[in-house]
């Protein structure tokens, strides 16, 4: 006991150590025509080197959520100092993005571009270049990755398949990859906010993506270090295992894990010991 009581202990000098921070900011976008807000985690001892520059982690939130679900309700921060700490993690700028809201019917909530929210266009050509020049990070493919859960994780690896140019590694949590009942539900559903997400997923299948992939799209992919991780217990885990299959009859490398748990919170804080490490390993390698 102890021992043990020895080792929690230095563990939480190793956390209190390397204590990042987490800082809200803003930019205004012309594509959106709103104030889009953002969360960002910044490592311990950010801009004592003015000279230091950070690899980029693009983290998603899912349906129903915004840019405070990480660190509300994921409780990220703690995990992300801990492996900085131990050094499984290196240090790392994290970007928590807005891309939805509670009320699912009258706020657009997504990733993709749909009338009146052109959010793929903002995150491309406004967000990333915002956020890395503002907090110093490396812009090139090798140091930047993107994960997200569910809606974000969708998200995630769709960005990661259309650019492939831009993302060392992505890692899909609980992944809302397609909606492929929308051809035929879609028809009775009011044509609300919700009904352009669900419409905008199903357009932007990732399973789809891989089936109708060129030779040369296939092998972009293949630049990329993929990680699809969903739990036995969650309604979405056939999309995780249909696409690992599609990409691996492709000739496309994945990790596929399947862990105790469902479409919870609980889940989606232990995958960050899983996620932040993986990406890690991805920074500094040319695909």
């Amino acid at each position: 006991m102890r021992k043990l009581l020895l080792v929690f202990a230095a563990s939480l000098l190793c956390v209190a150590a390397n204590a990042g921070k987490i800082l809200t900011d803003s930019l205004y976008s012309s594509v959106l025509g709103r104030q889009m807000r953002f969360n960002v985690y910044l490592p311990d001892g950010f801009g004592r080197d003015a000279s230091e520059r950070y690899p980029s982690v693009y983290l998603l939130h899912g349906l129903y959520g915004n840019y405070t679900d990480w660190n509300k309700l994921g409780n990220m921060k703690p995990v992300v100092d801990e492996l900085i700490g131990t050094g499984e993690a290196c240090r790392m700028v994290i970007i928590m993005p807005d891309a939805g809201g509670k009320d699912i019917h009258k706020v657009h909530n997504g990733y993709f571009n749909v009338p009146g929210w052109s959010y793929e266009d903002f995150f491309f050509s406004e967000l990333m270049p915002y956020a890395e020049s503002k907090y110093n990070c490396f812009s090139d493919k090798s140091h930047r990755a993107i994960m997200g859960l569910s809606m974000g994780g969708g998200g995630s690896a769709v960005y990661a398949q259309k650019y492939p140019e831009l993302f060392s590694s992505c890692y899909a949590i609980s992944a809302w990859l397609d909606q492929p009942d929308f051809d035929q539900k879609g028809k009775s559903m009011p044509e609300d906010c919700y009904y352009w997400t669900c419409r905008s997923v199903r357009e932007n299948s990732a399973l789809d993506y891989v089936d109708k992939a060129s030779a040369a799209q296939l092998d972009a992919l293949r630049g990329v270090r993929w990680f699809l991780d969903c739990g036995d217990d969650d309604f979405l885990l056939q999309l995780s295992m249909d696409l690992h299959m599609k990409m691996k009859a492709a000739g496309v490398k994945s990790e596929l894990r399947v862990r105790n748990g469902a479409h919870t919170w609980e889940y989606w804080h232990t995958a960050l010991r899983l996620a932040l490490p993986f990406v890690s390993d991805g920074f500094g390698r040319q695909n």
